[in-house]
C-alpha cells in the first residue's frame, strides 16, 4: 500500500499559498509541488469511492491527481475558503469526467459490435441483448453528487419560506410531491403566490448550479 505525506498544516498551506501566488518564480514551483505532494492522501480517498468501477486504483489516483494539479493551479483563496473542499471537488469532476468518456467509448466500440446472428440471419449486437435498465454506477455518481450540490444551494441560497415550499414542491428529504393548490392552503397563501415563490427559487438554484460547474470544470 502506498504510503502518503501528512496534509499540512494551516499555517504551513496558509505559507505555501501567499508563495505559490507571489512574484519569485523558484518558491512558486517548489509550494506547487509541496501542495500536492501533501494532498495526495484527499485523492487516494476520494478514489476509494471508485473502486468498484472495475478500474486499477493506481490509474484512479493518477486521474485524481490531475484534478489536484488544476485545484492548485486554479485556487483562489479571496474565492474559495479551503483549498481541501475545492480540491476534493476537482478531483471528483476528474475522475467523473473520464469514466463517462471510457463509458461513451466502451459503448461505441463495444455494444455496437457485432456478436452473431439471430434465427433468422438478422445480425445482432451486444446492446440487443444487454438489459436496458441495469443501473450504471456513473450516471448513480453524478446523480449523488448533484443531489449533494442542490442540498447545499437549497439550504444556502433559499429563504426558508422558499426551502418550505421547494422541499414540499418536489418531495425532496423523503417527502411527497405536494401540488401548488394544497401547499397554498397548508401555508395559508394564494396558489399564484405559491408559484412565483418556487419559481424564484428555482432561478436561484439553476444559476447557482451554473455557478458552481464553471467554477469547479
Amino acid at each position: 500500500m502506498k504510503t502518503f505525506l501528512k496534509p499540512l498544516s494551516k499555517e504551513e498551506e496558509s505559507a505555501c499559498l501567499e508563495a505559490l501566488q507571489g512574484s519569485d518564480g523558484v518558491k512558486a514551483r517548489e509550494a506547487k509541488q509541496i501542495l500536492i505532494e501533501r494532498n495526495l492522501r484527499l485523492v487516494a480517498h476520494i478514489a476509494k469511492k471508485y473502486q468498484n468501477v472495475d478500474e486499477d486504483m493506481e490509474d484512479l489516483i493518477s486521474i485524481g491527481t490531475i484534478g489536484l494539479i488544476k485545484a492548485v493551479e486554479s485556487f483562489d483563496s479571496s474565492k474559495n475558503s479551503k483549498l481541501a473542499t475545492y480540491a476534493a471537488r476537482c478531483i471528483d469532476n476528474e475522475l467523473l469526467m473520464m469514466l463517462r468518456s471510457k463509458k461513451k467509448t466502451s459503448r461505441e466500440v463495444s455494444l455496437y459490435d457485432p456478436i452473431g446472428t439471430d434465427r433468422e440471419g438478422n445480425e445482432i449486437s451486444l446492446l440487443d441483448v444487454t438489459p436496458q435498465e441495469q443501473p450504471d454506477i456513473v450516471d448513480q455518481m453524478e446523480l449523488e453528487r448533484s443531489l449533494g450540490k442542490l442540498s447545499g444551494l437549497i439550504d444556502t441560497l433559499l429563504t426558508e419560506r422558499e426551502k418550505e415550499i421547494i422541499c414540499l414542491r418536489y418531495g425532496l428529504y423523503g417527502g411527497e410531491e405536494v401540488t401548488q393548490r394544497e401547499i397554498g392552503k397548508k401555508l395559508d397563501i394564494s396558489r399564484s403566490y405559491v408559484s412565483r415563490i418556487e419559481k424564484r427559487a428555482l432561478n436561484k438554484l439553476r444559476e447557482g448550479f451554473e455557478k458552481m460547474e464553471v467554477h469547479y470544470l
